[in-house]
């Protein structure tokens, strides 16, 4: 073999990510003293706890030994003068004051391989699924390896995620990040579902956070499925998890989706959901004295929520995507919540499913008005950019009038526009719904689209 031989393309992407492993393990070093000094807990209030006589790193796992030599695991976040606040990562039944604080100098971190692929994972890594341990040949830190925004691919191909009305008036980009938003049950898990099942792409990855126990098998048996799960990997830290665990499940989905993209992979990841993520920060920060700042959210949520966005996205020339999906729960339907209002913002787009849809029976219960792709004019051909605005102009020129329409005071022939609308909206709405069964693939919607508009 000469010197001039080129290396595989699985090896280069092999070489890349091992690269940016190496530098992130010299940036942060190895800091800490070879000689670990315990302290002692002396108070818990709710679930913080303090504790004097030790130091140990933001993020730091500590061994807490209370008196029947019961060990609990809890992470740092947080210090003052000479305490430091930790936050329990499981069951504290049984802790003592006094009990021995023991900084362990390490944090969790995300253990990956290709045999992840089929398997349900907790915040920390452990499978939840009772198929046995998980063979992993890699570890990298849950914090992410971040990309030069100057090294990253341009969003330049739509993705097809087999839902007609988001392949045909929201066409979403690959390596795209959009968020999900609704209130409470109007078919975010169903809407999510479906695009595990038919998105083309090479691994999904799905982070169930801060959800109802119950919806975490449903959600795997019902709306994933057996073939879905096959190239799936699903983290689920759900409601009853502690805080640390949920931010831990979010970072965890994230940096598996990190692992496969910098293989070269094209992977789609789906979060479940982002407000729950928020609110699990919101809880740390509180309880470590953090002031709130909008209604009840202190800032360090705000900071956290693009840190955690900004790792989606496509990875430099030689790896491949992270097309992101994030369910936003708006309380009592505003649009106006302060975590929907700071998801839009982050966002390279929103699509928003209306309560009064779902009320009708139209399922999905997209709000074309409403909701918005960033990214289309930059992927669509003009003719389907055309299409999909006179769709919108027709459907909302009906929804304007829909009151005088409906108590009969508007008069055929009055508004030329508005008379091909009427005429339109019954195609418009079946246009709009798909049985949660049916894939729609992106030719065949975009082709219905200029077909219903002919």
């Amino acid at each position: 073999m000469t010197g001039n031989t080129m290396a595989p393309p699985e090896l280069a992407r092999g070489n890349i990510w091992r690269q940016r492993l190496n530098k992130y393990q010299q940036r942060v070093g190895d800091t800490r003293s070879t000689c670990i000094v315990s302290g002692r807990l002396t108070r818990m209030i709710g679930l913080t706890l303090e504790a004097v006589g030790c130091q140990a790193a933001i993020g730091e796992l500590c061994q807490i030994i209370g008196a029947d030599n019961r060990r609990v695991e809890a992470e740092v976040v947080g210090f003052a003068d000479e305490k430091i606040y930790l936050m329990p990562t499981g069951d504290t039944h049984g802790i003592t004051q006094n009990a021995r604080v023991v900084p362990t100098g390490r944090a969790y971190q995300a253990h990956v391989s290709d045999k992840l692929l089929g398997r349900v994972l907790d915040g920390t890594g452990k499978p939840l699924d009772g198929l046995g341990p998980v063979v992993t040949h890699a570890s990298i830190p849950l914090t992410g390896l971040a990309v030069n925004p100057m090294r990253r691919q341009p969003i330049d191909k739509p993705l097809d995620v087999g839902v007609r009305s988001i392949n045909s008036l929201l066409c979403v980009g690959r390596g795209q990040r959009l968020g999900l938003f609704a209130g409470s049950g109007v078919g975010k898990s169903v809407l999510l579902g479906m695009m595990t099942r038919y998105t083309n792409a090479d691994i999904v990855v799905v982070g169930l956070i801060g959800e109802r126990g119950r919806e975490v098998k449903d959600f795997i048996e019902n709306s994933l499925g057996e073939a879905g799960l096959a190239r799936s990997v699903v983290v689920a830290a759900p409601a009853d998890s502690p805080p640390v665990m949920r931010l831990h499940g979010a970072a965890m989905a994230t940096s598996i989706a990190e692992y496969f993209r910098d293989q070269g992979k094209h992977v789609l990841l789906l979060m479940d959901s982002l407000t729950r993520y928020a609110q699990a920060q919101r809880e740390i920060a509180l309880a470590v004295g953090e002031p709130p700042a909008t209604k009840g959210y202190p800032p360090s949520v705000f900071a956290r929520l693009p840190r955690l966005v900004e790792r989606a996205g496509n990875g430099a020339p030689g790896e491949g995507s992270i097309t992101a999906f994030y369910t936003v729960l708006t309380e009592g339907d505003d649009p106006n919540d302060p975590i929907a209002d700071a998801a839009r913002a982050i966002l390279d787009g929103h699509v928003v499913l209306s309560r009064s849809l779902g009320e009708s029976g139209i399922y999905p219960a997209v709000d074309i008005e409403a909701s918005i792709s960033r990214l289309m004019t930059e992927i669509s051909s003009k003719e389907h950019i055309l299409a999909a605005r006179r769709f919108k102009q027709m459907y909302s020129l009906y929804r304007q009038n829909s009151d005088l329409i409906n108590i009969g005071a508007y008069v055929a022939g009055s508004n030329p526009e508005l008379d091909k609308a009427i005429a339109l909206y019954p195609k418009l709405l079946a246009f709009l719904q798909q049985d949660m069964h049916e894939a729609i693939k992106l030719p065949a919607s975009i082709q219905a689209l200029h077909a219903l508009l002919a």
